[in-house]
């Protein structure tokens, strides 16, 4: 069986909490490397969903996802405050 492989683009804001601690507030899907890393950098400071966006992460993945198999994310640009380390975590609304 042949594998559809595609690759997406995808930037993630970041929040903080009441305690200070940074969480994403879910990714945005964008439809070329270029595109991402210009949402990502004029997203930060910007209002979303309510929060205010203080950094953000674009990144691509490539991947079948009729299967559900994606490769590691590949980061384009990080703006603002951001994680150190985001690798195997999830982000997301806590």
């Amino acid at each position: 069986m042949v594998m559809s492989r595609t690759i997406r683009f995808l930037v993630l804001p970041f929040t903080r909490d009441h305690h200070g601690e940074l969480f994403g507030l879910g990714p945005e899907e964008v439809s070329d490397a270029a595109m991402a890393n210009f949402r990502a950098f004029n997203m930060v400071g910007k209002i979303r969903r309510s929060e205010t966006v203080v950094g953000t992460i674009a990144f691509s993945r490539s991947g079948d996802p009729a299967r559900g198999d994606f490769a590691d994310a590949s980061i384009l640009g990080r703006y603002g405050e951001t994680p150190e380390d985001v690798a195997g975590r999830k982000w997301g609304r806590r």
